[in-house]
């Protein structure tokens, strides 16, 4: 009975025990089915991370282009190498010794240190930093190998097409873009910085509310359109590369500006660098918004500007040049004092006469009236130009010494934009306009323009008529009798400015530094001197120079290919073009024909007067260039790229601007020497692409490639015609006599009375 009666109570204990169980249970279920949460964690998080993934979609940096629309900076995609060793790997490395031989060399490796990598016990091995960050055409090399185990991976990194071309203005930003340095990277870089977004996908048949798919759209970075001029610049960038191989100055910089609008056009500095090898970098400094010096005698373009506004200047008046006396201070003309006696202050600005300056500034001016001017010109200020880490310069104490140093260059310090800005000026008929390197900014997420520039008036220092005024005399500077700026006449165009040669402060103690090409020379300049369109400032800092050499060798080196190649592109000579915007409007728009037939596209090209160029024997155009993003001017080349066999074409006469549109098409290195247009290539026309390796073109001035076609021509001629005379019915005496008595005549002719004596030398101007 007692056994019974404990069964019983065992027996309702456990049922509430499992009562009790099941109401937990229960309760617990609700619990959860109501917050939706276990210990704290979301379920519903939970079942997302279980059957879910997400992956980041990176945006894209945005591309800065030039005022033609061509990427001077953009995102590209590159390549890193790799080799798979593991042998359960079906494309594993199968010939180490081979694969270091001939890989070796193309990603800057020894072909012993490679082997060994190859060598090891690993899966996979990365090949070192001559390995990463490589391009298409370096990846498909590699490919042409066929070197089992060798694989790529994509990865997008930053390019500068151009190499060494306006650097400082661009900056720089390392290979994978996570920081940018420099210029306008750094400067724009929160513009540019695009926004990554997000990719979730979800497995079959998860318990999800959500579609199998959810994106969050990155959003790429803004697209950056500069005012600099791509053929400007080019024509910039290789003057000085060519004055840097010279005369090895310690530095240089050079601005092209068109002088209506403030627009900057070309800027360069040396010693400059190639973005994509910013490792070798030597000169971070934007000399051309950073750098102050003493300007020399090219300041005396605003002295003048100066009296003549004030309508005291009397160009016909005389004074005693030489020397000046001031504050106990003996100033002395250029030419070690001597002076060139009694003269005109018009002959004391072409011959740069300190004395005259210093008289115009302390005598002609009213008291502290050139300082009030030059502040007026933007002098001891920030032109506010759109690049970062400009300077201010700085003016003098206003002492009578000081006044009257200044007024030829000496004591104050500038900068060249302010140069630049102040030259505006003169040149725009008083109105002076602010430099600007940004014309507008694009969001391409959605194709709206978030900035847009205008040319914007800083200022109004003289009048009109008294910028017309010196804008004449600057021109007899040029061209003028005993003008220093003869060097820098330009055939067919009327150019006017003023030299510099400027001492250089002792950085060590007082006084300036003495010696050979212990000097800046300088020069800046405007065209057509009538109505100037462009104005170009170029300094060179201490060349080397050989006894029979003067500063303004180098500096013209630079202006006059500058002046002449930058008018001449602008359509500005030898006739004037009067309304420059209605000229950039009047281009021919071209639109893209990727993807379209060749004979459609040779015949759009012809029918609006430009000038196609094929390249590959297929009937189907893979890419084009100029792209249909910019204005084409008559004559100008459209370059197809076709889907068959590619060769290099015959490039005879080509611009320096098509050629760089031909490398960046073709994906190769092509070298430049010279200035102007294509006189000869290294690669034959005809070669295939692909065998063609590097090529090197060199360049010559339009006359002179014209004389050389001329007589190419003249060559050409002769040999048709002697060859004619050699299939003809010509017996062999009677060949034989022509050929004398032709021979006879050249003698005749090259000894007659029309050929200059021997003793006749060239004349120097």
């Amino acid at each position: 009975m007692k056994k019974l009666k404990n069964t019983k109570v065992r027996a309702l204990l456990l049922v509430i025990a499992v009562a009790v169980f099941f109401l937990i249970f229960t309760g617990r279920m609700v619990y959860i089915q109501v917050g939706k949460t276990v210990e704290g964690n979301d379920l519903a998080s939970m079942a997302d991370s279980r059957y879910t993934t997400t992956e980041t979609v990176e945006a894209k940096r945005g591309t800065i282009y030039d005022k033609q629309g061509e990427p001077l900076a953009e995102q590209v995609p590159s390549y890193s190498v790799y080799a798979v060793l593991d042998e359960s790997y079906d494309d594993h490395v199968k010939n180490p010794a081979r694969v270091a031989r001939e890989l070796g060399p193309l990603i800057g490796m020894e072909a012993a240190e490679l082997e060994d990598m190859l060598e090891r016990d690993q899966y996979q091995v990365e090949l070192g930093s001559g390995s990463k960050y490589l391009t298409l055409s370096e990846r498909e090399e590699i490919e042409q190998l066929d070197l089992a185990g060798i694989h790529f991976r994509e990865e997008p990194s930053r390019y500068y097409p151009n190499q060494t071309f306006a650097s400082h203005v661009l900056g720089y930003t390392n290979r994978d873009m996570s920081e940018a340095q420099m210029g306008l990277e750094a400067g724009l870089n929160e513009e540019l910085t695009g926004e990554d977004g997000t990719r979730t996908e979800s497995e079959e048949n998860a318990l999800l509310d959500e579609e199998e798919t959810t994106t969050n759209t990155a959003k790429d970075g803004e697209d950056v359109y500069l005012t600099l001029d791509g053929n400007i610049q080019s024509v910039l960038e290789q003057s000085m590369s060519e004055v840097e191989e010279n005369y090895s100055p310690n530095k240089m910089m050079g601005i092209v500006a068109d002088a209506d609008s403030g627009e900057i056009l070309g800027m360069s500095n040396r010693p400059s660098f190639n973005p994509n090898e910013y490792e070798e970098i030597e000169n971070y400094t934007n000399y051309a918004v950073s750098d102050q010096f003493e300007p020399g005698s090219t300041i005396k373009m605003f002295t003048l500007a100066a009296a003549i506004d004030e309508g005291v200047y009397e160009g016909k008046d005389t004074y005693e040049s030489g020397t000046y006396e001031v504050s106990g201070e003996t100033i002395r003309d250029h030419n070690k004092g001597e002076g060139w006696g009694e003269i005109t202050y018009n002959e004391g600005l072409r011959r740069s006469s300190n004395v005259a300056f210093m008289r115009i500034a302390l005598e002609i001016l009213p008291e502290g009236a050139l300082f009030d001017y030059l502040e007026k010109f933007g002098f001891g200020q920030e032109t506010g130009i759109d690049l970062p880490n400009e300077a201010d310069g700085a003016l003098a104490e206003e002492t009578p010494l000081n006044e009257g140093i200044t007024a030829f260059g000496q004591a104050s310090t500038v900068t060249p934009i302010q140069m630049v800005q102040g030259a505006t000026a003169i040149a725009n008929d008083g109105k002076m306009m602010q430099p600007y390197v940004i014309d507008h900014i694009e969001n391409p997420n959605n194709n709206e323009t978030t900035y847009q520039s205008e040319p914007k008036e800083a200022g109004t220092p003289i009048s009109k008529s008294a910028a017309r005024e010196t804008r004449e005399k600057l021109q007899t500077v040029v061209d003028g009798e005993n003008g220093t700026g003869a060097p820098y006449q330009i055939d067919g165009v009327e150019v006017a400015g003023k030299t510099g040669t400027a001492q250089i402060p002792d950085p060590e103690g007082g006084g300036y530094l003495s010696g050979e090409n212990q000097n800046i020379f300088s020069f800046i300049g405007m065209a057509p001197a009538d109505d100037p369109e462009i104005i170009v400032y170029v300094v060179v800092d201490r060349p080397e120079l050989e006894p029979t050499e003067t500063g303004s060798d180098a500096v013209s080196a630079i202006f006059n290919p500058v002046m002449q190649q930058s008018l001449s592109y602008m359509n500005l000579t030898p006739s004037d073009v009067e309304d420059t915007k209605a000229y950039e409007e009047s281009g021919i728009e071209f639109e893209d024909y990727t993807g379209k037939s060749v004979n459609k596209a040779e015949n759009a090209a012809e029918n609006a007067g430009l000038e196609p160029v094929v390249i590959g024997d297929g009937n189907q155009v893979e890419s084009q260039i100029p792209t249909n993003t910019e204005r084409l001017i008559v004559g100008e080349k459209v370059i197809f790229l076709t889907n068959g066999q590619k060769s290099i074409p015959d490039v005879s006469g080509w611009s320096l601007r098509e050629i760089q549109r031909l490398e960046t098409l073709l994906e190769i290195d092509i070298d430049t020497s010279g200035s102007g247009y294509v006189s000869s290539q290294s690669v034959d026309p005809g070669t295939a692409v692909s065998a063609a390796g590097n090529m090197e073109v060199e360049l010559v001035p339009p006359d002179e490639l014209q004389e050389l076609q001329d007589a190419q021509a003249e060559q050409e001629e002769t040999e048709e015609n002697s060859a004619e005379n050699e299939n003809g019915e010509q017996q062999p005496e009677e060949a034989e006599a022509e050929e004398s008595e032709t021979q006879e005549n050249d003698t005749e002719e090259s000894s007659g009375e029309e050929q200059p004596e021997e003793s006749e030398a060239p004349v120097e101007n």
